[in-house]
């Protein structure tokens, strides 16, 4: 039920700044002294999400910064909908959102800059009739 997920959102700010990193031909495991707290494995290559100062420690190239929250709500992997009102909420205030969903949480990576006011926001967002999805037969996103 989206409403009951909205409702129990409870976001919270990790400590710390994160930065993504491309490794090109790396397998999974390689580069563990990283520290990666995600990975994704891309055509491009390995793609780890690393503390920034780790990454300028070892001297990697990285994107901009970046801060996680933590959405505390225990969601389903298949929970309809979650995803898409955090996103939708990010959108409205122009705050970038990169989001990786795990088992057990969903994580979204904002801009280092825009970090408290994403916070604030995702705080405030609850059941909303102004959400609007695709029609009741279409699946709607995650």
């Amino acid at each position: 039920d989206l409403d009951a997920l909205l409702r129990t959102l409870s976001p919270t700010l990790v400590a710390g700044e994160y930065v993504f990193c491309t490794f090109a031909g790396a397998a999974y495991g390689e580069h563990a002294e990283l520290d990666p707290i995600a990975s994704f494995a891309e055509s491009e290559g390995l793609t780890l999400v690393v503390p920034r100062d780790v990454a300028v420690r070892h001297g990697l190239p990285a994107s901009s910064g970046f801060r996680c929250i933590t959405l505390g709500v225990h969601s389903s992997l298949e929970a309809v909908g979650l995803t898409a009102a955090v996103s939708t909420r990010l959108t409205e205030l122009g705050i970038s959102a990169n989001v990786i969903a795990a088992h057990f949480h969903d994580h979204v990576f904002v801009p280092s800059s825009e970090a408290e006011r994403a916070l604030d926001a995702l705080r405030r967002l609850g059941p909303r009739s102004d959400l609007h999805f695709p029609s009741a037969d279409v699946p709607r996103p995650r």
